[in-house]
């Protein structure tokens, strides 16, 4: 709902559209529980004043890094700001000590090479911009600190990025845990990345937005010791989308693993 108390002839508001999701206007007449609004554009259009948003006039041009400082957080002020950072190709931003990314659907290897994890290695959160990085710095010290388990969960809607995310956070956990060689002389983290393709043949699948969408959950653990090098990983959950098994949708295809069974040779097979 908005907040008719702050509506008044002249607000600047947000009013929502079909086709660019919010724009922004001007109340110029007020009958009741009517507002007519101009927008920007030129557009007039008349709504219940509980369907519209106040637009804070004085948010800075390039947006803010923590959506806490918006005077107003809604939902077209919250993607207004995500929309002006991510023109500047600023893909993170804080609402609190929550990470909102934005997938950008292009390679930035300068986001997530050493140099900057050297940059966020002990830096305060918040001190830098916002970063994966920040976050997992910031769980690996409370669990030095306070000797107790952390948890990162990674959410998004299909193609928001949640697998790259979690390879990048097990990068950061392996660069600040040590690199401890195991048995074959491959470091934990190469060990649990490798793992990742076989999983991902099991539970990906294609999706009308996403050729290689991940169609299940997973809960990583990865086991650290006192000296806070890691000593081991598991993933003790994985929650796959059963009913792809039986029912497809067209043009979604089923999980990749049935399709490289059927082209395998029959040794492989076997």
């Amino acid at each position: 709902m908005g907040t008719p108390v702050n509506i008044i002839v002249g607000s600047h508001v947000w009013i929502e559209d079909p086709e660019e999701a919010w724009m922004d206007g001007e109340v110029t007449e007020i009958k009741g529980r009517d507002a007519t609004i101009v927008t920007t554009n030129g557009k007039t259009i008349v709504a219940d004043i509980s369907s519209i948003y106040p637009r804070d006039t004085e948010a800075p041009p390039a947006g803010v890094d923590d959506m806490t400082k918006l005077a107003y957080l809604h939902e077209p002020g919250v993607l207004h700001n995500l929309a002006c950072r991510f023109a500047l190709n600023e893909i993170y931003t804080y609402t609190g000590n929550i990470l909102i990314a934005v997938n950008p659907f292009r390679r930035l290897p300068h986001l997530y090479d050493i140099h900057m994890m050297e940059q966020y290695k002990g830096a305060a959160f918040g001190e830098l911009s916002p970063h994966l990085f920040a976050v997992a710095d910031t769980c690996y010290r409370a669990m030095i600190n306070e000797q107790g388990s952390q948890s990162i969960l990674v959410s998004g809607e299909s193609g928001a990025g949640k697998t790259e995310t979690t390879k990048m956070l097990m990068r950061y956990l392996a660069f600040m845990g040590g690199r401890s060689a195991g048995s074959e002389g491959r470091t934990v983290e190469q060990q649990v990345l490798e793992s990742n393709p076989v999983l991902e043949a099991f539970g990906n699948a294609k999706t009308v937005k996403n050729n290689n969408s991940s169609r299940f959950g997973k809960f990583v653990e990865i086991q650290f010791d006192k000296h806070g090098k890691i000593s081991g990983a598991a993933v003790r959950t994985y929650l796959l989308e059963r009913s792809r098994v039986c029912q497809v949708s067209d043009p979604e295809r089923n999980y990749h693993c049935f399709y490289m069974l059927c082209a395998a040779p029959p040794e492989v097979i076997s």
